[in-house]
């Protein structure tokens, strides 16, 4: 009988010893959890009084009359209406989608080529690495006001090169023809950034896939398409998103340079967004632009991701299907 007592008590003791170290580990996880709580307490303040409250707010006001001195009257969907009639937002949009279509693409091309250049075995790399990426380094103000100086008509530094040749350059900012061309060569003066990314991605291209090839025949144009491209689609993919994003939110540029003109050729959505928001103080007109232009951003985005699957090469993926 004593001997059965005692070894009850003996696993009674055990359980109970056991189960300190199970508490311990609990009481660890909750205050941990506590912890992590409190330390993105701040961004979720943020978030919610920042960004959602006005995305929230933003999307009542597209709903609305609303010009800042006088209370927003609910006129439900009149400001989408007018949209569809508005011939200069058509006009903005179709500027800003031309915007995109050409100046996306250019930086992923020449960026991608920067890089490729950058990646190779070549004197003062870094030197050249630091030069490429200066640009991006700029305030945006001050490399604006630069190329309005280098895109001069009468004397800038572009139509004094093509004097040298015999050859009159055009106006520029100043022709309906050319105001748009400029902003998008503009755009390539910032490519650093993007070559930056494209080159941390070669360098993450193992070797041995590039001897492979060797091994097989192929040249260097048989590495390229058969490595490079297929490994670097996932970081042209990511470009490819962001530059389609700021693509279409582009403004200080167009602000700056030409103010929408000449002849609205230049007019942009987010600067015709400011004009209808802070000039017109149409805040409720204002507020539905930037709604139609998430909703473009938005569509376009899915759609991007819905065909990245029959271009983008992801190595875990192609793992898991064998």
């Amino acid at each position: 009988m004593f001997s059965l007592l005692s070894s009850h008590f003996s696993l009674l003791k055990g359980a109970t010893m056991a189960a300190i170290p199970a508490r311990r580990a609990l009481s660890y996880r909750k205050t941990e959890s506590i912890a992590g709580y409190l330390f993105i307490t701040p961004w979720i303040i943020g978030f919610l009084v920042f960004i959602l409250g006005p995305v929230i707010a933003s999307f009542y006001f597209s709903l609305t009359e609303y010009q800042v001195v006088k209370d927003p009257v609910w006129i439900g969907l009149d400001n989408y209406r007018e949209l569809i009639h508005d011939k200069l937002f058509w006009q903005a949009l179709k500027v800003t989608t031309v915007y995109v279509a050409f100046s996306v693409p250019l930086t992923l091309i020449l960026s991608f080529l920067v890089a490729l250049l950058m990646n190779q075995k070549i004197y003062f790399v870094g030197f050249w690495r630091t030069i490429y990426y200066l640009p991006n380094l700029v305030p945006l103000v001050a490399g604006t006001m630069l190329w309005l100086w280098l895109l001069n008509p009468n004397y800038g530094l572009v139509n004094g090169m093509l004097s040298r040749f015999g050859i009159d350059g055009p106006l520029w900012l100043q022709s309906t023809k050319w105001a748009l061309p400029s902003l998008i060569l503009m755009s390539l003066w910032g490519v650093g950034g993007s070559t930056l990314i494209y080159l941390a991605g070669l360098q993450g291209i193992p070797t041995d896939l590039y001897e492979a090839v060797s091994l097989d025949g192929g040249g260097a144009w048989a590495k390229f398409v058969t490595v490079t491209i297929p490994q670097m689609s996932p970081v042209i993919f990511f470009n490819l998103i962001l530059g389609i994003i700021a693509g279409f939110q582009v403004f200080a540029q167009p602000l700056i340079m030409t103010n929408g003109g000449p002849r609205y050729a230049t007019l942009f959505v987010v600067l015709y967004l400011y004009q209808n928001a802070f000039r017109n103080f149409q805040m409720g007109y204002a507020s539905a632009i930037a709604w139609v232009l998430f909703m473009v951003i938005l569509v376009l985005t899915i759609v991007t991701f819905r065909l990245s699957s029959y271009w983008v090469y992801y190595e875990g993926e192609a793992r898991q299907q064998r």
